[in-house]
């Protein structure tokens, strides 16, 4: 017992690497809002025609990286600090840490819900025509003075399919801005955890390496979801934003690490207490994204996935596959 009881004292050993601390916030901040802006930019640019499957292997392996990142990184992490022989015998009494994410993972599904609701009541009303089940308003509404509004994909597939109709929430514009707010929010807070962890870690070499690649992932996986949103043109800022807030996300995690360094001591009760209540709320809300959003959304009620062949289902589950066990593997380090 004295072993866990010396790790519970202050340990101030945190000046090691400073230097390359204060630096990893620069390295970072570049390296996620880089992987998080390009496919956005990409998509949208004249001169830079990335392939389809690139945007389609960032996305699967970005919704691997995800689910793993829920599980192995968060929820694991979570269960161990809220055992921390640290805490007071009271929080041995209940798995704490899973009833956390339980909660997380229904409250998400609520909040989507009369989002869902809410959101599609709203953009109706800036002439993104979309009914509660994310049909098309057929050909006419092509034809109409909201046509004029309606970006041009969307025009284009109203006129070609007029009659096929989509039973999945997942088409209609309201529907991905949710989802995505959703992910980008998990994925936030995550991230400034994250970056907290390293500001005061001592392991942070391996950490530091771990975490570029994760959050360089991460941010493709985002970015190429943000660069697909339907949006009427006036709303193009909006992927912008998102990606530049997601690259500044793990950044000011680390700078309050930085801060805050002096007096948080990642050992102590409370610090475990902190961590491990935010690991769990964002686990259960990366799971829900994962299984939900991505998993069921883009295979199971997807139309263009259910129709498309054999070969390119294979190839989309072997990349989530591949960024699930990358982020998994990851798991051993970090």
């Amino acid at each position: 017992m004295s072993e866990s009881d010396s790790s519970c004292i202050d340990a101030h050993g945190l000046d090691t690497h400073l230097h390359l601390r204060i630096a990893s916030v620069f390295i970072i901040l570049a390296c996620a809002t880089t992987g998080t802006l390009f496919p956005v930019l990409a998509r949208r640019s004249k001169w830079l025609h990335v392939p389809k499957f690139v945007f389609d292997f960032a996305k699967y392996f970005g919704s691997g990286v995800i689910i793993a990142t829920a599980f192995i990184h968060l929820l694991a992490p979570a269960l161990e600090a809220l055992s921390s022989p640290c805490l007071s015998p009271a929080w041995a009494e209940y798995p704490y840490a899973l009833a956390l994410c339980l909660l997380s993972i229904f409250s998400i599904f609520i909040v989507e819900l009369v989002a869902f609701r809410w959101g599609t009541a709203k953009l109706d009303s800036i002439g993104l025509r979309h009914d509660p089940h994310g049909h098309h308003t057929g050909s006419h509404a092509a034809h109409g003075p909201e046509g004029t509004q309606t970006p041009p994909s969307d025009v284009e597939e109203a006129l070609q399919k007029p009659q096929q109709h989509h039973h999945h929430l997942g088409d209609s514009a309201s529907a991905q801005i949710v989802g995505i707010a959703i992910l980008e929010f998990g994925v936030l807070l995550h991230s400034v955890l994250i970056g907290l962890t390293l500001a005061v870690d001592e392991k942070f070499r391996i950490l530091f390496i771990v975490i570029v690649f994760h959050q360089t992932f991460e941010g493709l996986g985002l970015g190429s979801r943000l660069a697909f949103i339907k949006l009427p043109p006036k709303y193009n800022w909006v992927p912008i934003l998102a990606a530049c807030v997601f690259g500044v996300s793990t950044p000011v995690g680390i700078a309050v690490g930085l801060a805050v360094r002096s007096s948080y001591d990642p050992g102590s009760a409370t610090a475990s207490i902190v961590s491990g209540i935010l690991d769990s709320l964002s686990a259960g809300i990366l799971i829900y994204t994962g299984l939900v959003e991505l998993l069921a959304h883009e295979f199971l009620f997807s139309k263009e996935m259910m129709n498309s062949s054999n070969g390119n289902l294979v190839y989309a589950i072997g990349t989530m596959l591949l960024g699930c066990g990358l982020m998994a593997l990851l798991g051993k380090w970090a």
